[in-house]
């Protein structure tokens, strides 16, 4: 299996993160869920790039929430191996909520979850069926929403958003270190692995 660093994703988040300074600012406000209109007022004071990364971020979390939740409706999961993705699922959903109260807080309006449905045909699930290969998706969805967080730090000064990516990244880690190791998969042999 390939390091964090080197695993793709269907599309790139950090190129999304990198590139989101190059927007304009009704399409940044868009985004963020906020008018253009009433972005530029006065009273809206949450900087827009927070908003933007927290709504690319929420949507990560709906990903992972529902991906858990197709391969554990689907009966891939062994019986002890579907109670710790019920767990890790459930630290996805403490994250989404923090995520959109946050986002709430800042004036912003959280990004909506797809169905389930419409994630099992982006994920293409359906040619999943087996625990391994289940497990080897959701261990890439580990490494990317990772990525993310980490992709989120340099672009905020709030001292509390960052604190806050970091808690969750690391939760991000733990979940992809428990299915490598279940998958028996060899760890990284190099430091610093993810948010390269």
């Amino acid at each position: 299996m390939e390091t964090p660093a080197s695993v793709k994703m269907p599309f790139s988040r950090r190129d999304f993160l990198t590139g989101a300074g190059k927007l304009s600012v009704a399409s940044i406000a868009m985004l963020a869920g906020i008018s253009p209109k009433a972005f530029a007022a006065d009273h809206i004071s949450a900087p827009y790039q927070d908003l933007v990364v927290l709504n690319e971020i929420l949507g990560t979390e709906h990903e992972g929430i529902a991906t858990y939740q197709i391969f554990a409706d689907g009966d891939v999961f062994k019986t002890d191996i579907r109670k710790t993705a019920l767990i890790f699922q459930g630290h996805h959903k403490a994250h989404r909520d923090l995520l959109i109260t946050t986002i709430q807080k800042l004036g912003g309006d959280p990004v909506k979850a797809k169905t389930n449905d419409e994630y099992a045909v982006d994920l293409d699930t359906a040619a999943i069926t087996t625990q391994t290969d289940a497990l080897s998706l959701l261990t890439k969805l580990e490494v990317g929403a990772a990525n993310a967080y980490i992709g989120m730090l340099p672009f905020t000064t709030n001292r509390e958003l960052a604190k806050m990516a970091g808690r969750i990244t690391a939760d991000e880690v733990m979940h992809w270190a428990v299915l490598m190791n279940t998958l028996q998969e060899p760890f990284p042999t190099s430091a610093m692995s993810f948010g390269a």
